[in-house]
Formats: structure tokens, sequence, C-alpha cells
């Protein structure tokens, strides 16, 4: 247990992230307003959690007006973690620890980790005996399934817009309420 104060989406068109045989290759980027859908947060917490550094775009940093920030789908999984414990009241410091820890660690192994606060600490548990010795403390204490967190990611995702690193090509959701996209989607085959 740690304390700190892939693949791709079946349904979607394209492949959200790296595959689990390499897994520094990202190959689709999400802009600001999709990383917020996905993720749960606004664009006003998007924005200050940049600046701040607490989660940067590991694709493309804004670089002054009009540029915009390409964020991954693992800084996306970062995002919701953070809106998570957030939601349950864990302080922003402790929060920022546990952040500098997931990407330290890369998600070795996202379904099996489970991040566990009791308010004033992040741990990190990769096995369900340190679940349980950590819950045998005696203090109240939530978790996060990180692999839940993945999937969640996954779907939100599968449905809203992407773009290719590499070409900047926007890449369409599989959205069917979302005509435009259908109709360019269409007619550029």
């Amino acid at each position: 247990m740690t304390s700190s104060s892939d693949g791709t989406a079946a349904d979607g068109p394209y492949p959200l992230h790296s595959s689990a045989a390499d897994p520094g290759a990202e190959t689709v980027g999400y802009r600001g307003p999709t990383a917020c859908a996905a993720a749960g947060i606004t664009y006003r917490q998007l924005d200050y959690w940049a600046r701040t550094g607490l989660v940067e775009p590991s694709v493309r940093p804004a670089y002054g007006s009009g540029t915009q920030r390409l964020y991954s789908f693992r800084d996306v999984v970062v995002l919701k973690i953070v809106k998570r414990f957030l939601d349950t009241g864990v302080a922003l410091q402790n929060i920022r620890a546990a952040v500098q820890h997931l990407r330290a660690g890369g998600f070795q192994d996202p379904e099996r980790t489970t991040l566990m606060s009791d308010g004033a600490t992040v741990y990190e548990c990769s096995s369900p005996d340190e679940v349980v010795r950590l819950l045998q403390s005696g203090q109240g204490i939530f978790g996060i399934a990180v692999g839940v967190v993945w999937r969640d990611v996954e779907v939100a995702l599968s449905q809203l817009h992407g773009e290719r690193i590499d070409t900047g090509e926007t890449l369409v959701g599989n959205n069917p309420a979302d005509e435009l996209a259908r109709r360019r989607r269409d007619r550029a085959v």
C-alpha cells in the first residue's frame, strides 16, 4: 500500500488512448470542452487546475491567447479522479500529492488500483488485502476504483470529439444525437 498526501473503446469509432502494449503512444487528444464533459467539471475548474499545475495537459499546453490545450486520455482520467476527491471533501493539497503519485506511477494497473482516503491522506491500494488492512484501522474511509473511472471516461469520450495528435484531424464520436457530425462523416466517405 502506497501513501501519498489501455486499450481501445469497444463501441467507439476510433482509438481513445494507447494500447496496453504501448502505454506511451497516445494517438488522440481532447480539447478543453471535451475533457470537461467527460470528467464532469466546469471549464473554469479545468483552466484553474491547468494554470496552477494540478492537472496540466500532457499533449499540448496553451501558449497564450488563441491556442487550445489538448489533453490525453490519461489526463481526463486524472481530471475525473480529482473531481471525485473534491466532491468527497479531500483537501486540494492532498489531491495534489495523489495526482503527482499517479503521474509518477503511470497507471500501471488501473483495474486493480483503488485510491483510498480518510480525508487527510490518500492511499493507493493494489490488492483486496491492502484495502481490508486499511479498513481495519477503524477510521472512516472512502475509495475510488481507478478501473471504474477509467471505463467511465472511455464511455464518455466515445460519445465526444477527439483530435488526432499527429494530424490535428477532428475525430467524431459515436453520438447518434449529433446530426451535424453524422452528416460530415457521411459526406467525407
